[in-house]
């Protein structure tokens, strides 16, 4: 006869990856969600189950804790602040695992906020105690670099939105400017993603060697007809 299959309540310890990190994407327009496979692991949830919409999301959150989670989602939305967050999430097999949410904002070439992307780090085996100080401020950079990571990301995506746009150009061939002004100009290419999303912004001009580069690669205006 075969072994009874094992109950979620009753799976070892060990079953529940440490320090799992997921990534998700709220859409603003559409209010929907996507999540990489390891936001599923987190939650005990199967990896082909559909991202849960955002009422059902809260759902897997600590009671305490919803309404901080939805406040800096629509903060997000709304201003474009980011957030980290610790949290409580509540597993489907009802297990308790402290987590970590950082959310970032992503905009369009106009500046809006079109979403919201972000990682959630499983930090249970590393809080903070009067004797584990050490692995908590590890964690804190961890966190640390983890955002900035994330607004490098969001300023490069934002800045090949934008050279899209002024060169008519795909997405690959957008990187590969920014690339090329980058070697050319002696700049990080999130510095320069950055000077041209603020300049797009009405936030500074370019500089004079950034101009002259995108100057070059933008296609002549067409006559008017």
């Amino acid at each position: 006869m075969a072994s009874p299959a094992m109950s979620p309540q009753r799976m070892p310890a060990r079953a529940i990856p440490e320090r799992v990190a997921g990534r998700y994407r709220y859409d603003r327009l559409s209010g929907a969600w996507w999540w990489s496979p390891e936001m599923f692991t987190m939650h005990g949830l199967p990896s082909t189950s559909p991202p849960p919409a955002t009422e059902e999301y809260l759902r897997y959150q600590h009671a305490a804790d919803r309404a901080r989670v939805l406040e800096a989602i629509a903060q997000a939305c709304a201003d474009g602040r980011a957030f980290a967050l610790e949290t409580c999430i509540v597993r489907s097999d009802g297990r308790e695992r402290a987590v970590v949410l950082v959310g970032e904002p992503q905009r369009d070439a106009g500046g809006d906020v079109v979403a919201v992307e972000g990682i959630c780090v499983d930090i249970t085996d590393s809080r903070r105690s009067d004797s584990d100080v050490g692995r908590a401020q590890s964690l804190e950079a961890e966190v640390g670099q983890m955002r900035a990571a994330m607004a490098s990301r969001a300023a490069i995506e934002q800045a090949k939105g934008i050279l899209m746009l002024l060169t008519s150009c795909g997405d690959q061939v957008a990187f590969d400017l920014l690339a090329h002004i980058s070697s050319h100009t002696h700049r990080k290419v999130r510095d320069v993603a950055e000077v041209i999303t603020r300049s797009a912004a009405g936030h500074g001009s370019l500089p004079d060697d950034i101009r002259a580069i995108i100057r070059d690669a933008c296609p002549p205006p067409q006559p008017v007809r």
